[in-house]
C-alpha cells in the first residue's frame, strides 16, 4: 500500500468516525499559551507506571486502524532494536531491552488474533503494564503537533528561477557520539558555535556545499524545518533528501513572531497560509526566517523519510519525542485531536485515539510535554500537518514479565 493511498484512507477513516475516535471538535488555536517545553525536575522520568483506573480505552479506533501500516511501523522498531547500539538506552524504568522487544513481538501476535476493540482493550489490561507521560504539568498533559515530508519543485543545479539552496552537512561540523551538534571546528582546532541561519545566508558560509536548489525561499525554509523532502526535478523524477545534521541552535517559531507582530491571527496560521503570505510578501521572508537560528543539513537518501532511529517513519504510526527523556522505538498509544480534510475541502479537527511507535526527534520537541505526529508526504499532509495543535495524553505499554 502506498503512503499516498494510506494518507487518503486515513483521512477518510477519520471523517467516517470509525472506531469512535473521530468525534468532531472545533479547530484549536495554532500557538500554545502554556509552557509545554517545561523541563522535568532533576531525576524525574517522563513516564510513570499507572494503575488500571487510569488506563484509557485501548480499543478506541480499532475499526479504523490500518493494521498493515501499524505492523510495518512495529517491524521498523524491531529492526532498530536488533542493532547492538540500541541496548545502551535501556533499561528505561523497569523496561529492559529484551522486554521492549518482547512487547513488540507480543503485540504483533495480538493484532493478528483480536477481532474487536473490546478484545484488544481487554488484552492490554490483562497482559501489559501501562506507563503514562507525565506531560508538562505532571498531570499527563502532552501537547501534540504534526510534521510531514514536503514535495516541492527543485533542481540539482541553480538557474535564474531555482536559486535558493539546500546544503550538505559541512565537514567542520562537530558532533558527539549521539550525533548532538557541539559546534564548528576552526582552523586552529577550537570548537565554536556553528553559524546561525542568518549568518549562513548573509555570509555564504556554506557556499560549495549546495545539494539542491528551490524556486521559493520559504519552501527552502520549510525543508529545513521538516527535516526531509522530495524534490520534483525537471524530468518528473523525485530527488529524495534525508536529514544529515543540524547547526546546534535551538528552534524558534516564525509563526509565533508573526502573530506577535500582528501580521497574521493565531487562528489563521497554517503552513499553507504561511507559504501564501511569503509568496505575496517576498521582501519579508528573510526577516522572519532569521527569527529561527536553527538550520538543518541534508544528504541524498531514497526510501524515506527516515526518523532519528534511522528507520522509515509511517504516517500516524510514528511520533517524534525528546529522546533524552522518552524510550526509543517503544509502542505507545495516543489520545488527542487531529485535523482532517472534509469532502468540501475545508479542514476540521477530530478526536483521535490510536497506537504509534516512538521513532523520531524534532528540533522543537523538548521535555515530557511535547510529541510530534508524522502525517505523511506531499500536499494532503501539508494541509493538515501545520494545524495539529492539541493537548492529549500519551501512554506506553510493555508486556508483563
Amino acid at each position: 500500500m502506498s503512503v499516498r493511498f494510506w494518507i487518503i484512507a486515513g483521512f477518510a477513516a477519520l471523517l467516517a468516525g470509525g472506531g469512535g475516535c473521530a468525534k468532531k471538535t472545533e479547530m484549536q488555536p495554532f500557538l500554545p499559551t502554556k509552557d509545554y517545553n517545561r523541563p522535568l525536575a532533576p531525576g524525574q522520568m517522563a513516564l510513570e507506571k499507572v494503575g488500571e483506573a487510569d488506563y484509557p480505552d485501548f480499543g478506541a479506533g480499532f475499526d479504523s486502524m490500518d493494521r498493515d501500516a501499524l505492523e510495518r511501523s512495529i517491524r521498523n522498531s524491531l529492526n532498530y532494536l536488533s542493532k547492538k547500539s540500541s541496548r545502551q538506552y535501556f533499561p528505561y524504568l523497569d523496561v529492559s531491552h529484551e522486554r521492549a522487544v518482547r512487547t513488540l513481538n507480543s503485540f504483533l501476535q495480538l493484532l493478528r488474533t483480536v477481532r474487536s476493540g473490546a478484545d484488544l482493550n481487554a488484552a492490554i489490561r490483562r497482559d501489559y503494564d501501562v506507563y503514562r507521560a507525565v506531560g508538562f504539568d505532571g498531570a499527563g498533559t502532552v501537547y501534540f503537533t504534526g510534521y510531514y515530508c514536503p514535495i516541492f519543485d527543485g533542481r540539482r543545479r541553480p538557474d535564474s528561477r531555482f536559486r535558493y539552496p539546500i546544503y550538505r552537512k559541512p565537514p567542520d561540523l562537530v558532533v558527539d557520539a549521539e550525533g548532538t551538534t557541539l559546534g564548528r571546528r576552526t582552523a586552529d582546532g577550537q570548537t565554536v558555535p556553528f553559524y546561525t541561519r542568518r549568518e549562513i545566508d548573509e555570509r555564504g558560509a556554506l557556499r560549495g556545499l549546495e545539494i539542491a536548489w528551490l524556486a521559493d525561499p520559504f519552501e527552502a525554509y520549510v525543508v529545513t524545518v521538516q527535516g526531509s523532502a522530495k524534490l520534483r526535478l525537471e524530468d518528473g523524477s523525485l530527488f529524495e533528501l534525508g536529514y544529515a545534521g543540524n547547526n546546534g541552535h535551538e528552534y524558534a517559531s516564525v509563526a509565533r513572531r508573526m502573530v506577535e507582530d500582528g501580521v497574521l491571527r493565531a487562528e489563521d496560521i497554517s503552513l499553507q497560509n504561511l507559504i501564501r503570505f511569503f509568496r505575496e510578501n517576498p521582501s519579508r521572508v528573510n526577516d522572519y526566517m532569521w527569527t529561527n537560528p536553527r538550520f538543518v543539513f541534508f544528504q541524498p537518501r531514497t526510501g524515506g523519510p527516515f526518523g532519528s532511529l534511522n528507520e522509515p517513519v509511517t504516517p500516524y504510526y510514528s511520533i517524534a519525542t525528546d529522546k533524552s527523556v522518552f524510550p526509543r522505538a517503544c509502542l505507545a498509544f495516543m489520545t488527542t485531536s487531529l485535523p482532517a480534510i472534509r469532502p468540501d475541502g475545508s479542514v476540521g479537527d477530530y478526536r483521535y485515539a490510536g497506537y504509534t511507535l516512538d521513532q523520531d526527534t524534532g528540533g522543537a520537541i523538548r521535555a515530557a510535554g511535547r510529541a510530534d505526529v508524522f502525517l505523511g508526504i506531499g500536499a494532503r499532509a501539508e494541509a493538515v500537518a501545520g494545524r495539529v495543535k492539541s493537548e492529549g495524553q500519551l501512554y506506553y505499554i510493555a508486556v508483563r514479565e
